[in-house]
């Protein structure tokens, strides 16, 4: 959708959230009701990725997508832009740009997923394993930390900062230098814990620190638009640019789990539980780690290897009727673990997990109604990993990602949790960073913000009548688990 209509002409307070994504940038302005006012997206070239791992994209494209975008967002409000009162940028997740002293980039941005660093980000983990240790944090091949070694070794006296996609975006906006938020910076190297960068791993790899921007707390105000910038933008000068956080954090502030005890189960391709403590909990199988809060508390989050594609060989037109045929159905007659590669990374980890049945389904139904049944076994282990880690699940389970979009499975989580499960209206990045926009300017706080914006969508309550069969059936699932050796008991 290129650009959207008003849902009136009532003019009030509203805020943008950028979504700087890897496909495309999306633009939503949101009034301070939660309403999406406007909406726009443009397009990016994909990244290419080559020998190596190499993963890059022209960083230079950025800016256009999102300054067009802006253009055409703000020209559908009601007062053509004037009514923005802040903007904030959201990007993906470690992916980092070379720059020269004007901020503008010597090459291509080095994507979240790019290997060529692979090896430096080895003796990285090596070097600061203590305090990796102390944050519950591994530094993996993809870390930016390692890629930001490789900048200085490549670029020699030419680079001169090390930047994120929102930094580079808050330049263009603000027409100087901003900091970058501690989500942004986490896989870079930042300790949110200790309030500042491993400074002695980039010694040890002789990467000078000031290549890297000062850092600060999501929402965060880090300029204001400028003159130029209003004119490219439709935003108003004097527009308060607003400190975003990582894609993956933005999405879950976007479901308005945003106090202790609040968890969001995403179920997409994978299934990802996220939310928030308040304390800094350390898992020792390493299958759960934190971003900082904007407010100082955490945000715990794993990722599984199984999820929505377990359904990857239904047909997408038969999916609505297999659902309907597995509601009517009950519980499965068998168990499976949809897992469709090997290797499993959270609830537990293990290498040598693999899918299974315990039984050939006695039908079409009892297939899919298996498979619904696996991933919601998957996320109630989940919680239960969370918790058994002492951190708090309270109230109903936030559900976000093209999973919830069933009824039937929605109902089938809500009942092996015992728990409601509340659909999310937009869990989307640039919602997420419209509440870090409104975050200070609109509302006192992220709380606030939230409580004020995020509009809370069904409640789903568990199914009574199959409470205990679904309940016999997770002990079931989990003891298969542990006599394969692959859960710890």
């Amino acid at each position: 959708m290129s650009s959207g209509a008003c849902l009136s002409d009532d003019a009030g307070p509203v805020v943008a959230g950028v979504d700087v994504a890897t496909a495309s940038v999306r633009v939503l302005c949101v009034d301070d009701r939660g309403r999406v006012r406007t909406e726009a997206r443009e397009p990016l070239p994909a990244p290419e990725r080559g020998p190596g791992g190499t993963s890059e994209q022209d960083a230079r494209r950025w800016w256009p997508a999102v300054r067009s975008a802006l253009r055409r967002a703000t020209n559908a409000l009601p007062a053509h832009g004037r009514e923005v009162a802040a903007v904030a940028v959201s990007a993906t997740s470690g992916t980092i740009v070379p720059t020269g002293a004007d901020g503008e980039p010597l090459g291509p941005a080095l994507m979240y997923d790019d290997r060529r660093a692979a090896d430096l980000n080895a003796e990285a983990q090596h070097l600061g394993s203590e305090r990796w240790a102390a944050l519950g944090l591994s530094v993996g091949p993809t870390a930016a930390l390692g890629r930001a070694a490789w900048c200085h070794r490549t670029y020699g006296s030419r680079l001169r900062h090390v930047l994120h996609t929102p930094e580079l975006i808050g330049r263009r906006l603000t027409g100087g230098p901003v900091p970058v938020d501690w989500s942004h910076a986490l896989k870079t190297g930042y300790d949110a814990r200790a309030g500042e960068w491993a400074h002695e791993v980039f010694a040890a790899l002789d990467v000078p620190v000031g290549l890297l921007p000062a850092v600060q707390a999501p929402g965060t105000a880090a300029g204001v638009v400028g003159a130029e910038a209003s004119a490219a933008t439709g935003l108003p000068v004097g527009c308060s640019v607003r400190l975003g956080m990582t894609d993956g954090c933005a999405g879950q502030l976007a479901t308005g789990a945003v106090e202790p005890g609040r968890f969001v189960g995403v179920l997409g391709t994978t299934y990802v539980l996220k939310g928030v403590s308040t304390d800094l909990v350390h898992d020792p199988a390493g299958a759960l780690y934190s971003h900082r809060h904007p407010d100082g508390w955490w945000l715990p989050g794993g990722a599984s290897n199984t999820g929505g594609e377990a359904l990857a060989d239904v047909d997408p037109g038969r999916l609505v009727e297999l659902d309907r045929a597995a509601r009517r159905r009950g519980p499965a007659s068998f168990l499976r673990y949809p897992l469709r590669r090997d290797g499993e990374r959270f609830p537990f980890v293990s290498g040598a997990a693999h899918g299974f049945a315990t039984a050939s389904a006695q039908d079409e139904t009892d297939a899919h109604r298996a498979a619904l049944e696996g991933v919601a076994f998957v996320e109630r282990l989940a919680v239960e990993r969370v918790e058994e880690l002492g951190i708090p699940v309270s109230g109903a389970l936030h559900a976000a990602g093209g999973g919830s979009r069933s009824p039937v499975w929605t109902a089938i989580r809500a009942t092996v949790l015992d728990r409601p499960v509340r659909l999310v209206e937009r869990a989307e990045t640039a919602y997420g960073a419209a509440l870090l926009a409104a975050t200070g300017t609109l509302y006192e706080d992220l709380r606030a913000s939230a409580a004020a914006m995020v509009r809370p969508g069904e409640l789903v309550e568990p199914v009574a009548v199959e409470r205990a069969a679904l309940d016999d059936a997770y002990q079931r699932f989990r003891a298969e688990l542990r006599e394969r050796g692959w859960l710890d008991t």
